[in-house]
């Protein structure tokens, strides 16, 4: 999805469209959960500070997060792509993998079922998406990414090398800013400077990473598309506006939190044995304190208890804290997406 909750946002505030818009907080510890391409233009990303944010953009205008909405919009978008196929795995609320290759409705090309898709998206919720189409997840990622908003990029069987290695090396997925700055050091600037790098030296310098780097440079992953991802967790956490220390306070906040996670854990019809409580300080170190139980927590009561005692263990606090959040693992009985693995790897749909 293009520029997805901040797009929502300005779906359902008219007033908001064509205008700089950032969702999350606008506080001093507020963070950009997402911006929308008019504030991408003055350099607004997500994870940026707000204050930042506010900066470089001074007419820029936050929408507190409505992630409810988000929700919402998201199961709109995948009941649309399992209308084509089974073979769906959701990366987060606005993005997903989709094989094709044994699409439903019997269309045979990728490309016109991924077009097919962008239109029901805008016709059915008011939003724009971009889409890649590709023979692997990490050629059809970066192509997704290629002709944003609202656009398509394909990639050719035989031409992933080709596309891949005119890319800067900032474009290939999982290279982070730290990892960036590495290749730069290493006179890595694009892919074609990683793809001259043959597999050992790069084991040699970026070590297991290094096996990925060879292949991806070369438009190769044997990944398959997976529609079904076991939860390991469920959870929620709070970042305050002001630091909190008072043993009043921090039992309020739980018992806020305690209702907001275990609604999750509801929806995912999750049961579960561990329950962690995590705190961090203003000095940003973090302290986790888990407890495990025989019985799997069944009741909120019971979950509620877990984390009251798990707290009632940390106070006083030595500082204030910034951030609360809880968790409930181990879990059983987690409702699982359906699933229909592939029977022959071989088949290829045509991409035209």
């Amino acid at each position: 999805m293009d520029a997805f909750f901040a797009s929502v946002e300005q779906r359902d505030h008219p007033e908001l469209r064509g205008r700089p818009v950032a969702v999350g907080g606008s506080s001093g510890r507020g963070v950009v959960a997402a911006a929308s391409y008019e504030a991408r233009r003055f350099g607004v990303k997500s994870a940026m500070p707000s204050v930042t944010a506010k900066r470089l953009c001074p007419d820029l205008v936050f929408c507190k997060s409505r992630f409810d909405v988000y929700r919402e919009v998201s199961d709109q978008i995948r009941a649309i792509f399992r209308h084509h196929t089974d073979l769906v795995e959701p990366l987060s609320l606005d993005e997903a993998y989709l094989d094709v290759t044994e699409d439903r409705l019997g269309i045979g090309s990728a490309t016109r079922i991924a077009q097919m898709i962008r239109q029901e998206i805008r016709a059915k919720t008011r939003l724009t998406a971009s889409a890649g189409v590709s023979y692997n997840k990490f050629l059809a990622k970066l192509a997704s990414d290629q002709n944003k908003p609202d656009g398509i990029c394909v990639i050719r069987p035989g031409m992933g090398a080709e596309f891949v290695q005119s890319l800067p090396i900032r474009r290939f997925h999982g290279i982070g800013p730290k990892a960036e700055e590495k290749c730069r050091r290493l006179g890595i600037e694009t892919g074609a400077d990683l793809a001259a790098r043959d597999l050992p030296w790069l084991t040699a310098h970026f070590g297991s990473f290094g096996e990925y780097l060879y292949r991806a440079a070369r438009g190769i992953d044997l990944r398959p598309v997976r529609a079904s991802r076991t939860r390991k967790s469920v959870g929620g956490e709070r970042t305050f506006h002001e630091d909190q220390h008072a043993a009043g306070e921090l039992r309020e906040t739980l018992e806020r939190i305690v209702d907001i996670v275990w609604e999750r854990i509801e929806r995912a019809q999750a049961r579960g044995r561990t329950v962690t409580l995590k705190l961090k300080y203003n000095d940003f170190t973090i302290n986790t304190r888990a407890r495990s139980v025989a019985q799997v927590v069944e009741e909120k009561t019971r979950f509620a208890a877990i984390a009251r005692e798990l707290l009632e263990e940390q106070l006083p606090l030595p500082r204030p804290i910034r951030l609360m959040g809880l968790t409930l693992s181990s879990l059983e009985g987690v409702a699982k997406l359906s699933r229909r693995e592939k029977t022959a790897r071989a088949a290829q749909l045509d991409l035209l």
